[in-house]
């Protein structure tokens, strides 16, 4: 696949293997028919080339300059010289070109720009019907490369001139002269997709592009002068110079990169907004950069300015990166928003400015008229001046018409205007519904020049509604409206629903489209069961249903189109009786990538500006596309699921499609939904989903290289209707209009989404058959109901419309009778004058008028009022002009347009049903000026209400003009109203927050006026108007608003008058404003009483609630609900509606001690008649197995008792009491959690009433420390007998206990001596006999057993001893003693206040209960006082001893003893073993015994024989050998040799003797007797020795059980002197015993060995030996 440039990348359909089969033919023909047309083709290049010709010969700058303004805006890239352009692929070949400084591409370009030319010629000959051509061109064909490759510079030298040059033609689908948008008729939609995709196929496949190299014509190279030998030598010497530098500058670039020299395009200057006249010129000018150069194309209100449908209107120019947008004659259509868009191959910027233009009103010189060539115009200058009036009337009008589908319906209106000005023209214009009606094939406009006429050629119902016809000339327009119905045909089917209408077609892409409608509003009598919706492939007549299965939802997803063809849809409804006729079809929609159809619609600016790139490029292998991005649910209903995603990024140069994957929400389980065909439009509607249930959903992006990754999965979503249908109108409220029609109002239905409209249906009173008012949904809440018949009574209803369905109908309003609301045999008057007429607020150009209402209104409500001005100059004043063209309803008006500094009069005129009435008197004069003051500007309608004796209540409204600070409140100022003015009064001291205030204090009979005055910061304002005088009286017939309580608690406000008139009418309003949300109101009015009754009062509803009763002398009432009333009303409306039993206490709930439940309440007293029902879950319940209920009238208690609770009984418990007319109920909801506490809470009861039945644990399992420090776990029990068992485990491994326990005091204990984390575990102990068992568990883990150990350590380090010194051999320790030690006990230890570093030297250990400080070889720096610190987890204990003086003196005395005593000991000679305790030897045989001993020096060895000295014979050798080995030896012993051998070592530090007993046994018997003794005795031996083995196994076995320890000596790691040493166990004897000691070395020695931390020994050694002391 070629590349293509980056605007295009973002296309998927240029890779032809995605296009759709059926698409092929209508493609391949048209190609058919471009290539047959090359000779047109070249018709266009001939006539291009002859247009340049003079080009080239005058320009010799610049070759841009002088080219034709289509070429210009076409070929941007190809402005700028040589030495740019990297994309020329040829340079000039013409000499005579060659000199200018466009020669560079002239044979090049020019072929390629005659291509563009002879394609643009093409194309439009091909639009308009060209078939022949006699110009016959010889057409040279440069083919595209099959395979794209990287973009290659070449410089074509002059002897190539006649060799063809290949070209790689990008596709580039810029704007065409040809193709204007889609079009209306159905052919040329087809001949317009079909000629897009074939001309873009064209273009991708190379298939029929050519580049005709045109012969030179005879006035072409008679353009040529001839030259002379010097210019010829001249000229060629440049083009040498310029092929060189052509070369440098080439060989240059190659050793760029490409990608550095490219940016995008930069605005330095951009245009700037204008505000002009009209028919005054305007010009945008912008300066742009960017490489490669930039094109610009220039908008209007984002739609492309089209020059050539604009002849003269636009001119666009671009010279040396400046452009230029020209605007001719500007009317005041051309006022938009103008953009710039430059664009290049790294990407597109925009810039925008705006164009006002103003028209002019006032006198305008003629000369300056003929100077600008204006033309007259309804829009500007008329015979009689600028704005002029004309007087526009409608005669022979259209009234209110009625017709059916299918038939043909006219309206016309005869239009006079006066003056009549032949030359000009009216603007005559028709609206439906207020959009603009454009001519079509279902409407027709004609004028006549005096009747202007609309023709339905064929009615439907979207043809339903308001149409207006507007009647323009200039500024002055006029209006005439009628409404046209349009009912449903006769049904094919009887009892068949209406055809749907408004069907369109939304987000359409190339192979999929959303179709949305209207649902009718006839139904057939059945509800519709949904829609099947139709499609047709415009320019066939072939209908296709695109569903199986009708539709309710009214927008449907249809997807399967082919891209490029155009489609025309339609829908049908269906119910049980059939399916309707089709609606109308839609406007034809193309298949076509939304971007292909914005350049589709768009107006081309110039001729085709697409530029052909002359590139060769590497092939590019196909990359994997990305995944897509953005993806989300746009659409959920109960049929499908619509998704939108993005494309990715990543994605190669072909185009992509896509697979779309589901799955089941909280699963992995991913599905493939088009498993056969991918989808090319990033949009994707999945079907055949499970209603109800949760999906996700995923994306990947294909093409010819493979599939891509997935995108991220969307949220989970529920395959449901996410839009509601609406809930119905309400309030319908009908009012009578003529004597036909009726004005039906209604209120919207809460919380409505995407409301289509409304229907309304009429009926007879009492006739049962209802007709539609309406056959296309109307907007808004107020519709007239036309072709009703007088006199009769009607009832009306209406539903709400959305694409969900259609609402419930509201409820039906009241029956009115239709007749005109203006007559009945009444008289009605016009108004009186308006008067006080006050200026409320002055700008420079208006004024805000207010003024009072007529004190006559003629017997009818006033519809508005009508406001007159004039100028008054030099007091002299001018005509009146109209202020108001339609009637204003308040009684202010700001009048626009005024003239600065000019004083005005003003009239006002009030109108009602009857007419307009007598314009007020001029007000007095009033100058335009600007208002600078910073107070604000006066109040104004200030009226009074609610007068009586003492009091009135003022009403004001706000000033228009606020000054220069808000509003903070209000002053009320009042007089007498025959007081001078300095008696003016204020009311108020503090400014009014609100507009209203009730006057009190006033004397009856008195005449007051009243003023208001407004402040805010800067300070209080003008005075309103003063009010007319009101005499403070009661007037004869007054009444009040009375609050009332029915006996069905509804309060209600209720007011009377019987001063009404027959158009009088009660005005309610709250806080004397227009009461906006009835909701929380009724008011029903019947003859002269009205009732406001409120549907639940509460807090939302206090304030003061007045009522005022129209075309009366001022009846009005107020009645204040404030907080407290409200609690009144509250209370007395409960009291009516209900009275009640009164309850001393609400329904609850309690456990019994069995694991009953009772539910109960109490009254505060009952009847003998009294009862109770029982309520569960709304079913009643009744006395029985399961229930236990009671009702004790004396105490008014009401319970019930139910045994157990199971899963069944969740829910609510409702007692109800009724007590003759009195009734009260109280409720207990025992749901989720609620439940399951109490459920839980019987359960246990239960279980522990049966527990306590048997032997059971009145405390459960804890634990003590003992003052030993030994650990007792205790409980206390109950209900023991003599043969209850007491069972302890820890970790469900029985603990075997020595003794009974006697449960003395019934408390179990079991002691655990010496405590530790061996310990740690799950106890349990379980009682048990014949009654049954209980147990109590104790868990001593983790936190529990830390805690635990801290409470064993705390105990130790109180039991511990004070220090003490002694003396060792090895220096001096410090001592305390515990009464045992665990390891979770930190130990640290201070000298002087300083943490101890331990070494060798200084060392801590533990030996068996005792803890001690080894200070070896002690110095006089070791003196101090030395401290113990014991930390138990939580606290730390100390234990102090003074080392210094005395004590140390005596101590280290001491150590120095001791350690001689220890290196006598470590010397002194000793036998180190070798010798046996008693030997056993036949008679004659030899003995051999050897041992070891040692000595320093070395000892003398002698033998003793039976307590005697012994010394060597020939019978007995004994040797003593290198002075340690010693051996005794007899060759043949005898008898005599039997008895006690000692062998004795002597040296100076001591003596040692080792015994050994031989017994020589005779022999007897035959000869190998000896050997058999010699067996026996080797047998005897071995027995010793596994004798000795099993008994060492049997001391090891009990070591481990209970580890036998000697001594805990320090470590030679010494650790932080901020941390406190870890204590660790060492099982290592090291003390070496004698055997036997005599003289004065009788000392044990012992041997330390350096381990780490603290090493612990036994507590007990076998032998101990005195070390010293104790200090």
């Amino acid at each position: 696949m070629m590349s293509l440039p980056f605007y295009q990348r973002h296309h998927e359909h240029y890779d032809r293997a995605y296009r759709h089969k059926a698409l092929s033919s209508t493609v391949s023909q048209y190609q058919k028919e471009t290539k047959s047309k090359s000779a047109v083709y070249a018709q266009g290049s001939a006539a291009y080339a002859r247009g340049s010709a003079a080009h080239r010969h005058s320009s010799a700058a610049g070759f841009s300059l002088d080219s034709s303004a289509a070429y210009s805006h076409g070929s941007t890239a190809y402005d700028h010289s040589a030495m740019q352009s990297k994309r020329s692929a040829a340079y000039s070949l013409d000499s005579q070109s060659l000199s200018t400084s466009s020669a560079a591409y002239s044979h090049g370009s020019e072929s390629i720009n005659k291509l563009a030319a002879a394609y643009r010629l093409g194309s439009e000959a091909y639009n308009f019907g060209l078939k022949n051509s006699n110009l016959m061109i010889e057409d040279q064909s440069y083919k595209m490369s099959p395979k794209a490759k990287r973009a290659k510079q070449s410089l074509i030298s002059e002897d190539k001139e006649n060799e063809a040059i290949d070209y790689s033609v990008p596709i580039f689908t810029g704007r065409e002269v040809n193709i204007s948008g889609i079009t209306d008729t159905e052919e040329e939609r087809i001949k317009e997709s079909a000629a897009y995709v074939a001309k873009r196929n064209l273009f991708a496949t190379g298939e029929g592009v050519s580049v005709s190299k045109v012969a030179k014509t005879t006035s072409e190279e008679e353009h040529h002068e001839k030259k002379s030998r010097k210019v010829a030598i001249r000229e060629s010497a440049e083009r040498v110079a310029m092929k060189k530098t052509l070369e440098d500058t080439q060989a240059f670039h190659k050793k760029l990169n490409q990608d550095k020299l490219l940016h995008p395009p930069e605005f330095i200057i951009e245009p700037r907004s204008h505000t002009i006249w009209e028919k005054e010129n305007v010009r945008f000018n912008c300066s742009v950069a960017g490489w490669p150069a930039p094109r610009v194309t220039w908008y209007k209100n984002n739609v492309p300015i089209d020059v050539q449908a604009h002849p003269g209107k636009y001119i666009i120019q671009s010279r040396y990166g400046l452009h230029s947008l020209e605007i001719t004659e500007c009317e005041f259509d051309d006022t938009a928003q103008y953009h710039a868009s430059a664009m290049n191959v790294k990407g597109e910027v925009s810039v925008y400015a705006s164009l006002v233009v103003k028209r002019y009103k006032g006198e305008i010189d003629a000369s300056l008229l003929h100077s600008r060539n204006l033309s007259l115009s309804p829009f500007a200058v008329t015979p009689h001046g600028y704005a002029s009036r004309f007087e526009i009337s409608f005669v022979d009008k259209f009234d209110v018409a009625f017709g059916r589908e299918g038939e043909t319906m006219s309206l016309g209106c005869t239009v006079v205007i006066n003056p009549d000005i032949k030359r000009f023209k009216p603007d005559i214009e028709w609206y439906r519904n207020g959009v603009l009606i454009t001519p079509s094939k279902w409407v027709q406009m004609q004028w006549s020049g005096e009747r202007a006429s609309l023709t339905l050629t064929h009615a439907n119902k979207e043809d339903e509604g308001l149409y207006t016809l507007r009647v323009a000339m200039g500024e002055y327009y006029e209006e005439y409206s009628g409404y046209v119905f349009v009912r449903d045909a006769d049904a094919e089917i009887p009892g068949a629903p209406g055809a749907p209408l408004d069907v369109q077609c939304l987000d359409a892409n190339k192979d999929y489209v959303i179709v949305s409608w209207k649902q009718p509003a006839v139904d057939g009598g059945n509800p519709i069961l949904g829609y099947f919706i139709d499609r047709c492939e415009v320019g066939t007549s072939h209908w296709t249903q695109c569903n199986e299965n009708p539709v309710k939802f009214a927008r449907f997803p249809v997807t399967g189109l082919i891209e490029g063809r155009s489609y025309i849809f339609r829908v049908r409804a269906v119910n049980k009786a059939g399916v309707s006729l089709p609606s109308r079809v839609s406007e034809p929609v193309a298949a076509l990538d939304p971007a292909d159809r914005a350049r589709l619609r768009s107006h081309p600016s110039a001729p085709w500006t697409g530029q052909i790139i002359v590139t060769e490029e590497e092939p590019a292998e196909g990359v994997v596309p990305g995944p897509p991005t953005d993806l989300q649910v746009i659409e959920a209903t109960k049929n499908y699921v619509v998704l939108s995603w993005k494309p990715p990024g990543q994605r190669g140069h072909e185009g992509i499609m896509y697979f779309v994957e589901k799955c089941v929400a909280g699963t992995e389980d991913w599905q493939r939904v088009n498993t056969e065909i991918p989808v090319k439009s990033p949009r994707f509607a999945v079907f055949d989903l499970s209603e109800g249930k949760s999906y996700c959903f995923r994306v990947r992006c294909c093409n010819s290289a493979g599939i891509g990754e997935p995108s991220e999965a969307t949220e989970a979503t529920v395959v449901d209707d996410k839009l509601d249908i609406p809930k119905a109108p309400g309030r319908i409220l009908p009012t009578r209009n003529t004597d036909t029609s009726v004005v039906v109002t209604w209120t919207e239905p809460p919380d409505a989404k995407e409301l289509v409209g409304y229907y309304i249906e009429s009926s007879v009173e009492g006739s049962g058959r209802w007709e539609p008012c309406n056959n296309n949904p109307v907007k808004g809440t107020r519709f007239i109901c036309h072709g009703l018949s007088n006199g009769e009574k009607y009832i009306f209803r209406v539903r709400a419309v959305n694409a969900a369905g259609l609402s419930e109908f509201s409820q039906e309003s009241e029956p009115i009778e239709v007749k005109a609301a203006i007559g009945g045999g009444l008289l009605h008057a016009a108004p009186s004058p308006p008067y006080d007429i006050v200026v409320l607020e002055s700008v420079r150009d208006s004024m805000v008028l207010g003024w009072k209402q007529p004190e006559a209104i003629g017997g009818a409500e006033i519809t508005g009022y009508y406001v007159n001005y004039r100028e008054v100059v030099d007091g002299v004043p001018g005509k009146w002009k109209e202020a108001n063209i339609k009637a204003v309803t308040e009684r202010a008006y700001r009048i626009r347009n005024l003239k600065e500094n000019m004083v005005y009069q003003f009239q006002v005129a009030a109108a009602n049903l009857a007419g307009v009435g007598t314009p007020s008197k001029p007000s007095k004069p009033f100058k335009c000026e600007e208002w600078t003051i910073a107070v604000p500007g006066p109040p104004h309608d200030v009226k009074c209400t609610e007068v009586r004796k003492d009091s009135l209540v003022l009403l004001w409204k706000e000033p228009v003009y606020s000054g220069r600070s808000p509003i903070v409140g209000y002053y009320v100022d009042m007089k007498e109203t025959e007081a001078k003015e300095e008696h003016w009064r204020s009311v108020n001291e503090k400014p009014l927050q609100k507009k209203f205030l009730k006057i009190g204090g006033l004397t009856q009979g008195v005449s007051y006026v009243f003023r208001v005055r407004a402040t805010n910061q800067a300070g209080v304002g003008k005075p309103s108007d003063v009010t007319d005088a009101v005499v403070a009286e009661t007037r004869p017939g007054t009444k009040e608003v009375v609050v009332d309580v029915d006996d069905n608690g509804v309060i209600s406000l209720n007011f009377e008058c019987d001063q009404m008139s027959p158009d009088s009418k009660f005005i309610w309003s709250k806080n004397y404003e227009p009461i906006e949300d009835d909701s929380r109101l009724n008011i029903n009015t019947k003859g002269g009483k009205s009732k406001l009754s409120f549907k639940d009062l509460g807090e939302d509803d206090l304030g003061i609630y007045s009522c005022i009763v129209t075309d009366t002398d001022g009846v009005s009432s107020s009645y204040t609900i404030d907080e407290e009333e409200m609690k009144r009303l509250l209370a007395l409306s409960h009291e009516r509606q209900f009275p009640t039993v009164p309850l001393v206490s609400e329904l609850a709930v309690e456990i019994l001690e069995k694991g009953e439940v009772r539910f109960w309440l109490q009254a505060e007293k009952l009847s003998g008649n009294a009862k109770a029902n029982f309520v569960f879950n709304d079913k009643e319940i009744f006395n029985g197995e399961k229930y236990k209920m009671k009702v004790d009238q004396k105490t008014g208690l009401v319970e019930m008792i139910m045994d157990k609770l199971e899963e069944k009984d969740e829910g609510t418990y409702t007692f109800q009491l009724q007590d003759g007319k009195a009734t009260n109920q109280s409720s207990l909801v025992l749901i989720g959690d609620v439940f399951k506490k109490l459920r839980d809470e019987a359960d246990f009861q239960r279980k522990e009433w049966h527990r306590k039945q048997g032997p059971h644990f009145v405390d459960k399992l804890g634990w003590e420390v003992t003052d030993e420090c030994n650990v007792m776990l205790k409980c206390k029990v109950a209900n023991i007998k003599k043969e209850t068992h007491i069972v302890w485990y820890k970790d469900d491994r029985e603990i075997m206990v020595d003794e009974e326990h006697d449960f003395k005091d019934g408390v179990c204990t079991l002691l655990i001596s010496e405590f530790s984390k061996k310990d740690a575990g799950t106890y349990e102990v379980i009682l048990k006999d014949d009654r049954g068992k209980d147990s109590s568990e104790l868990k001593l883990k983790d936190t529990a057993f830390a805690d635990l150990m801290n409470e064993v350590c705390r105990r130790i380090a109180l039991s511990a001893t004070d220090l003490k010194i002694q003396s060792t051999a090895e220096g001096i320790r410090l001592y305390s003693y515990v009464t045992y030690y665990v390891e979770d006990l930190r130990v640290g230890w201070l000298h002087n206040d300083t943490q101890i570093k331990f070494t060798d030297r200084m060392r801590t250990g533990v030996t068996g209960e005792q803890i001690w400080l080894q200070i070896n070889e002690p110095t006089p720096q070791d003196k101090g006082r030395y401290i113990m610190e014991l930390f138990d987890g939580n606290t730390t204990h100390k234990k102090t001893v003074d080392l210094s003086g005395q004590a140390f003196d005596e101590a280290f005395a001491e150590f120095q003893r001791l350690k001689q005593a220890a290196i006598a000991e470590k010397n002194r000679a000793r036998v180190l073993g070798g010798l046996p305790d008693v030997v056993t030897i036949q008679e004659g045989k030899a003995l051999n015994l050897s041992c070891t001993v040692w000595g320093d020096p070395t000892p003398e060895v002698s033998w003793l024989k039976n307590e005697k000295s012994f010394v060597s014979d020939a019978n007995c050798i004994l040797k003593f050998e290198s002075g340690k080995n010693v051996s005794f030896s007899i060759s043949a012993v005898s008898t005599q040799d039997s008895g006690k051998y000692s062998i004795v070592v002597k040296n100076k530090y001591g003596t040692e003797t080792s015994d050994v007993t031989v017994i020589v046994m005779p022999v007897s018997g035959q000869t190998d007797t000896v050997q058999g003794h010699n067996q026996n005795n080797k047998t005897v031996s071995k027995k010793k020795k596994a004798m000795t083995a099993s008994k060492q196994k049997e001391g090891e076995k009990k070591d481990f059980i209970k580890p036998h320890v000697e001594e805990i000596i320090a470590t030679e790691e010494t650790p932080d002197p901020n941390e406190m040493p870890p204590v660790e166990k060492d099982t290592k004897s090291n003390q070496q015993v004698a055997k036997k000691t005599d003289g004065n070395a009788g000392v044990a020695e012992k041997v330390p060995q350096p381990t780490e931390g603290l090493d612990r020994q036994g507590k007990k050694p076998p032998e101990k030996a005195a070390l010293g002391k104790p200090h």
